[in-house]
This record gives structure tokens, C-alpha cells and sequence, in this order.
């Protein structure tokens, strides 16, 4: 399969990378399919808006939980086993129990926030609920697997256990639906996906023949990993902060029932976020070789991801803006209290084009090894959704939320131009917001 050119682009040295962007993009389009019918449609037309948002919100809760558990090591981890190879079994099997032993401490956390949640506001979710959904933090630990194969650029293992993952996962809720069965065992289908996922990774990890057997704890490794990803770990936090607390908001200001209508826009909105993941994953380690070989050509890589991330999400912004009216009365065609998510879509889908640019200059601040300034600009991004959501979600409801969401993905992005070190790199971003770049790349070939 060959690549289709791109005006600018170092075609012959991009065409390996891209070849694995491919084939995580088509685990990824199967996700995002899958997610958009069962989740979105099928679900959520079966449950309801009110039952949908009790089912969605305990990961409001519990995605804080399984971002501390992660230890920001997955990104890292993966830089590690590209320049040190020979030191596999170490760096996983160390990564492994850390995230293991972080995932564990979790769970009285989550009570904890829990019980401090219910104090102000009365919850319709029981505890049970989010519990049962706080063990993916623990499952999760398998998937420091995938850094591996990030790392050894073959990308096909992690297709086949996203596919045949979500495939599964497909199949159980459809049966769900089918046999009529009560809300709470959909609550163990998300832990379900979890375990269905893990499992896949230890096989194709097995079948590469590597053994997790092989895997060995370090404590110095440890506390090197440790030392070296906390800030990774803490913008994970603040990542998952501004990403879901309008969700948990909308809950407290609004309700159940419109969570699950909100709840519905967000799946739409992020069924696309998989497409920066797939590419900037892909391309890493092209642009880590780079920066150790010709500085040049790494900036002039750096360049083309976020020309290609904006090409990307502006295309999905323009498209579902128009459509989403569209969408939402022929998916939820017997279901129109789903209806008002239409306009609400049209907003959030925005916040893509930030999201997409984001990604891959995160990718640039880890490569340097700015992690504390990607903490930094992930808390700006945060608190400025926080105070936002304070006022639009009671002023102009779930909109509001979208319109909180939309500006606070904007400032995290490009806060990199207030500091001197990295303003060359925001510089680099709005050339290819506003098409200057592209432009450019057009009239020079």
C-alpha cells in the first residue's frame, strides 16, 4: 500500500510511519463505528437519557481515578524503549507494578470523592456503579503492552486487539439490549472492556514471543520512572479534568437526564480523537530519529503533523456542523428528548481542531522533556474550564458546557506561546491553523 502524497511532506521518509498510522487508524475507524451504532444510538436510545446518564456518569468519576493509576508512564515509557531496547523486560515489568500498585491505592479515592460528591448533591448513580466501573484502573496496568509495540513501530498487534476488543464489547451490549436486561449490567460491561482489551494484549504480546514472565521489578526504575513521568502523570490528571468535569457539572447543575443527552454529543464529538492518537503515536518515533540526526528536518516534521492534524480536524469540524441536525433525527428518530444535542454538537465538534493540534505538539514538549510546562499548560486548560462551566452551564445549559469546553481546549493549546522557549513551536501551529503553512507547501512544490 502506498501512501497518497501530501504537498510538503518527506514522502519516502514518512512512508514506514505512515503505514503504521494505516493500520492504527483502521482499529481506531472500527471503534469509532462501533462506538458512534451501539453506544451512541443504541444504547442510549434503549436507556433512555435519564438511565444513559446514570450509566455515564460514574466514569466522570472514575477517570481521575484511572489517570492517577497510569502514572503519566505510557508515553515515556515508550521514549525509553526507543532508545533502550536491550532494557524491555525492565522497563515493562517496572511500569507494570507501578500502575498495578497505583490503580490498587485508587479505589479508596474514588469512595472518598464519592462520598464528598453525594454531600452537596444527591446522585441517582449508587456507589456500587462506580466501583465496579474503578477496577479498570487496575486492569489497566496490562496495557503498558502497547508502549511496546508503539515503540517497535507495529502498530497491526494493537489493531488486531482494538478490533476484535471492541467487536466483542459490541456483541455483549447488543445482546444486553436484546434480552432486555436492567442497567446495572451494562455498569459491568464497562469493566468488561477493560478485561476484554488487557487480555488481548497479553496474547499478542505472548504470541511475539515475548513473556511477561520475563517482566522484572526495579525499585531504582521505579523511582527513575517515577521521577521522570509525575508531571506526565499530573497533566494526566488535569487532562481528564477539563475533558470531563463539565460532564460531572452538568450533572450537579442540571441532572441525569441531560448528562445523557450531553453524554451523546461527547461519544459523537471524541469518536474522532482517535485519529491524533493514531497518527502522533505513529510518527514518534520518526520524529524523536529526526531529532537526534538533523534538527532541521525535525522541525520541518514537527510542521507537518500539525498541518495534517488541522487538515484532519477541520475537515470533521466543517462536516459534522452541517450534519448534526441530520444525525440526530435519524439516529434518535422515536427518541426527540435527544434532539437538543444537535446544536450542542455543532459546538463541540470544534474543539477537535484543538485537540488534534494539542496532541501533537505534546508529542513535541515530551520530546524535548518539557513535561512540567505540559502539566502547566493542561492546568491553564482546566482551571479556565472550571471557572467557565461555572457560569455558562447555569446560564445557557449544555451548550454552555460545549462553549466552556471549546475555549478552554483553545487556551491549553496554545498557552505554549507565552512561554519564550516553546513560541516557536505555538508560531508553528497557527501557520497551520490559519492554512499559511499549507499555502505555502502549495505554491513552493
Amino acid at each position: 500500500m502506498r501512501i497518497p502524497s501530501i504537498p510538503g511532506f518527506d514522502q519516502q521518509a514518512f512512508q514506514k510511519y505512515f503505514k503504521n498510522t494505516g493500520m492504527l487508524m483502521m482499529a481506531r475507524v472500527g471503534s469509532m463505528v462501533i462506538k458512534m451504532v451501539v453506544n451512541t444510538f443504541v444504547l442510549s436510545s434503549y436507556l433512555g437519557p435519564t438511565q444513559n446518564g446514570i450509566l455515564n456518569y460514574p466514569m466522570t468519576i472514575v477517570v481521575f481515578s484511572m489517570a492517577v493509576a497510569a502514572l503519566g508512564l505510557d508515553g515515556f515509557v515508550t521514549r525509553e524503549l526507543i532508545n533502550h531496547p536491550e532494557r524491555k523486560s525492565t522497563l515493562l515489568g517496572t511500569a507494570f507494578w507501578m500502575r498495578l500498585l497505583a490503580g490498587i491505592i485508587t479505589l479508596p479515592l474514588v469512595y472518598v470523592a464519592y462520598e464528598v460528591i453525594t454531600h452537596f448533591k444527591h446522585l441517582n448513580t449508587p456507589f456500587t456503579f462506580v466501583l465496579i466501573v474503578a477496577f479498570t484502573a487496575l486492569i489497566q496496568a496490562f496495557n503498558i503492552v502497547e508502549s511496546y509495540f508503539q515503540a517497535k513501530v507495529q502498530a497491526k498487534y494493537i489493531m488486531y486487539v482494538q478490533v476484535a476488543g471492541n467487536l466483542t464489547s459490541a456483541g455483549i451490549k447488543l445482546t444486553l439490549v436484546l434480552l432486555h436486561m436492567p442497567l446495572l449490567w451494562f455498569v459491568w460491561a464497562l469493566l468488561f472492556d477493560a478485561v476484554i482489551i488487557a487480555t488481548g494484549y497479553i496474547i499478542v504480546y505472548r504470541s511475539t514471543h515475548n513473556r511477561i514472565s520475563e517482566w522484572k521489578y526495579k525499585a531504582p526504575v521505579a523511582a527513575y520512572l517515577f521521577k521522570k513521568s509525575w508531571p506526565l502523570a499530573f497533566s494526566a490528571i488535569l487532562v481528564s479534568i477539563y475533558m470531563k468535569i463539565d460532564q460531572a457539572m452538568i450533572t450537579s447543575y442540571l441532572g441525569e437526564a441531560q448528562l445523557g443527552i450531553y453524554s451523546t454529543v461527547v461519544s459523537l464529538s471524541e469518536s474522532f480523537y482517535f485519529l491524533p492518537v493514531a497518527v502522533v503515536t505513529s510518527v514518534f518515533p520518526a520524529i524523536v530519529y529526526a531529532r537526534k540526526t538533523d534538527i532541521d528536518r525535525y522541525y520541518k516534521r514537527l510542521q507537518n503533523m500539525y498541518d495534517l492534524m488541522v487538515i484532519i480536524s477541520l475537515s470533521v469540524a466543517i462536516f459534522m456542523t452541517f450534519a448534526s441536525s441530520f444525525i440526530y433525527k435519524i439516529a434518535f428518530h422515536n427518541h426527540p428528548e435527544f434532539w437538543p444535542g444537535a446544536p450542542v454538537l455543532a459546538v463541540h465538534v470544534w474543539a477537535g481542531i484543538f485537540v488534534f493540534l494539542g496532541s501533537a505538539s505534546g508529542q513535541y514538549l515530551i520530546a524535548e522533556g518539557y513535561f512540567k510546562l505540559s502539566m502547566l499548560r493542561t492546568g491553564v486548560g482546566a482551571l479556565v474550564n472550571i471557572v467557565l462551566n461555572i457560569y455558562f452551564i447555569p446560564a445557557y445549559g449544555i451548550i454552555g458546557a460545549a462553549y466552556a469546553t471549546l475555549i478552554a481546549y483553545a487556551v491549553a493549546t496554545f498557552f505554549i506561546l507565552l512561554i519564550p522557549k516553546t513560541r516557536g513551536q505555538g508560531v508553528q501551529m497557527l501557520k497551520s491553523l490559519f492554512l499559511i503553512s499549507l499555502f505555502q507547501k502549495a505554491f513552493n512544490r
